[in-house]
């Protein structure tokens, strides 16, 4: 009896006295303040991006770092510092002695959590070829500002084609996230994949929901960063991730070529002693048994190095066609690519089709004696850039990787806003932008083209 009677006075505290939450956790909630997300395509004030956002479903009680807190000078100040891998001993029979490249045993665990260091970092990239290429600046930031990290990827079949171009990736798994029902073994498979390489961090640019962030949840990783949906979507998202960015739109490729700015801004942000972190261009790397393979193909097409102009953008079915999910109207009939190619006189056209198909079009319209050349990877297109004197395309991969390669490029696009989305500063990459004036990329300016062709006459003698 005694004890029954003191369960109500035990828990009448809790039953009468109401929590008193402070009113700037509720004002800060996403969907009550919508000054929050940002609805312009206006780039944000790098100050305002930089101030860490609180979650407050993750603890309502959380009120931010205490300012007086001092952790003193171990593992406080500037980066990370890359570990050096402990020298192998090929005499000794224990294997697990040999511990791996961003392991320190003893202090690993220290510095993970009072610094912040990122030993391994996975980046899950919605897209295809296009954007995959467009992350490859922000694998460019992650090795910069944690120096020795390790960056994996997952990516679609299709993205991952990209990473052949990229030295700083280690790894690069296929799963498809754009997928919306995925196999349940596929999807139990990679999230034991990816929870068993034990990542500090797991970056994603698919708009999450609540079922893709507790994909990322299951990770078990330390940060979990993710783009989430703009609108009803992406309730219950920021349950299960410590980092969000909402997006102008649903479709996160209409950013163009700075369509990843506010992963960037949060990952270049300045903390303590570590200065903002620049942003680097787009860069490709190509390897000499690429640049092999591709001299074959074209010179097999009927052309030499440094004598050719590459055509890329034919209309066609095929999906590697590398266009990007932002501009949908980004392929021209093969009647139009002739119509710009007779301007070519000191250079000769060589065509690049996604699909042997399209080969029996390419010379039934132009000519038996036409060179093409069948290139479906990024890489080869790569390569093939590289070894080119020059590029007309429209508005697909081909263009990213000329502008990589410091080639010179004639861009065509539907309208004069995507050239100026897809190609910012494009004086400075020695790129010149056609726009149609309708509208339609099928009724772009063929003489507007071709007046801008002495751009490769211009770079040859240079060189």
């Amino acid at each position: 009896m005694a004890t029954t009677s003191l369960l109500p006075k035990s828990l009448s505290p809790f039953l009468t006295k109401t929590p008193s939450f402070s009113s700037t956790h509720f004002t800060k909630l996403s969907f009550l303040n919508p000054q929050d997300h940002p609805h312009c395509s206006k780039r944000p004030n790098l100050h305002t991006t930089h101030a860490k956002k609180r979650n407050p479903w993750l603890d309502p009680f959380d009120d931010g770092e205490d300012p007086d807190m001092e952790y003193g000078s171990l593992f406080v100040d500037g980066k990370q510092d890359e570990d050096e891998r402990l020298p192998e001993n090929p005499d000794n029979p224990y294997g697990f002695l040999k511990f791996p490249t961003g392991y320190s045993v003893e202090v690993a665990s220290l510095a993970l959590k009072v610094r912040g260091d990122v030993r391994r970092c996975c980046c899950v990239v919605s897209g295809g070829v296009y954007e995959n290429l467009l992350f490859f600046p922000v694998v460019q930031l992650l090795k910069d500002r944690y120096p020795g990290v390790l960056v994996d990827i997952v990516a679609s079949a299709r993205g991952k084609q990209a990473y052949e171009l990229n030295k700083n990736v280690r790894w690069a798994d296929v799963y498809d996230p754009d997928e919306h029902f995925p196999e349940p073994a596929d999807y139990t498979d990679m999230v034991g994949l990816l929870k068993g390489r034990y990542y500090d961090m797991v970056l994603s640019t698919k708009l999450a929901g609540i079922g893709h962030a507790t994909f990322l949840y299951m990770t078990t990783a330390r940060d979990r960063v993710s783009y989430i949906y703009p609108n009803v979507n992406a309730a219950g998202a920021g349950l299960f991730l410590s980092e969000t960015f909402t997006p102008n739109s649903t479709n996160l490729s209409d950013g163009g070529y700075n369509m990843y700015y506010q992963m960037v801004d949060w990952l270049a942000r300045p903390s303590k002693t570590v200065p903002q972190q620049p942003v680097p261009p787009l860069k490709v790397s190509i390897s000499k048994k690429l640049k092999q393979v591709v001299e074959s193909k074209y010179k097999k097409a009927g052309v030499t190095r440094g004598k050719y102009i590459v055509i890329h953008g034919l209309e066609s079915d095929s999906k590697a066609s590398m266009q990007s999910k932002g501009d949908a109207d980004s392929l021209l009939p093969i009647q139009v690519w002739d119509a710009i190619a007779s301007g070519l006189r000191e250079f000769r056209p060589l065509f690049v089709i996604p699909h042997e198909k399209e080969r029996e079009n390419v010379e039934e319209v132009i000519g038996d004696d036409t060179s093409i050349v069948f290139i479906t990877t990024p890489g080869q297109l790569a390569a093939l850039i590289n070894d080119s004197a020059g590029v007309i395309a429209t508005n697909t991969a081909a263009i990213q990787l000329a502008n990589a390669r410091d080639k010179p490029c004639i861009a065509l696009f539907g309208s004069q806003e995507k050239g100026k989305l897809f190609v910012p500063n494009a004086e400075q990459k020695n790129c010149v932008i056609v726009s149609s004036k309708t509208g339609r990329l099928k009724d772009i300016d063929i003489e507007a083209v071709k007046n801008a062709i002495p751009l490769f006459n211009m770079s040859l003698a240079l060189v």
